[in-house]
């Protein structure tokens, strides 16, 4: 197996892993009444698996995010390109310049 898809595989475990803790912490801490919500109702099972579903996708993508930037190189200082040396030009400014709505004396 090529490892870009065992290092995905892996990161989405890890993602839909913490999204499952994450709903049995939000279910045992009864947030907003959600425990009270799921434990208590016909469709408690869907509604807890649909969070975990949910909260999966979006753990699982930013788990593969951190992983891959993790991957980075050290920092080196840039390589290569041209160094253009600037020099300043001075501009000049005229005095204070009058308004549109100012006469003129």
């Amino acid at each position: 197996m090529p490892k870009l898809i065992r290092l995905y595989m892996t990161n989405v475990a890890i993602g839909f892993g913490l999204a499952a803790v994450f709903v049995a912490l939000l279910v045992w801490q009864d947030v907003a009444g959600l425990g009270r919500l799921i434990l208590g109702s016909e469709m408690g099972l869907v509604a807890g698996a649909m969070m975990v579903m949910f909260n999966g996708v979006v753990f699982a993508g930013v788990q593969f995010a951190i992983a891959v930037m993790r991957m980075a190189e050290d920092d080196t200082p840039p390589r290569g390109g041209l160094r253009q040396h600037l020099t300043p030009i001075r501009v000049t400014a005229d005095a204070a310049r009058k308004s549109p709505g100012q006469r003129r004396v």
